[in-house]
């Protein structure tokens, strides 16, 4: 059964990077097509990008686009969400998802 863990997330400063590693404890990730999501207070949940099992394929949102960038490591069973030039609006609850499996979700903030 798949489970899904994200961490990385913290406070990081307007035009600063983070990582944010997808893991997985019981299952194969490259097995899966990932995509993550973000749900910041008030707003519904958005799909921000995915990646595809294969590693062919990725999609990000117009929002994101140019500055995050998904991939994976398969040595480490993880998919990553490298995020740059972060802004206030990407603060926010980041979620990755595989198969209609959520995980907990960790928090990023962006503000100075």
């Amino acid at each position: 059964q798949l489970q899904l863990v994200e961490s990385g997330g913290g406070l990081v400063q307007p035009g600063g990077s983070l990582k944010l590693p997808c893991t997985a404890s019981s299952a194969t990730l490259s097995d899966y097509p990932i995509a993550w999501f973000r749900q910041s207070p008030g707003q519904e949940r958005e799909g921000i990008g995915c990646i595809s099992s294969n590693d062919r394929f990725t999609y990000y949102e117009n929002s994101v686009k140019g500055r995050f960038t998904i991939s994976r490591d398969n040595t480490k069973n993880a998919v990553y969400l490298q995020m740059n030039n972060l802004k206030p609006e990407d603060t926010a609850v980041y979620y990755c998802n595989g198969r209609s499996t959520w995980g907990q979700g960790t928090q990023v903030t962006v503000s100075s």
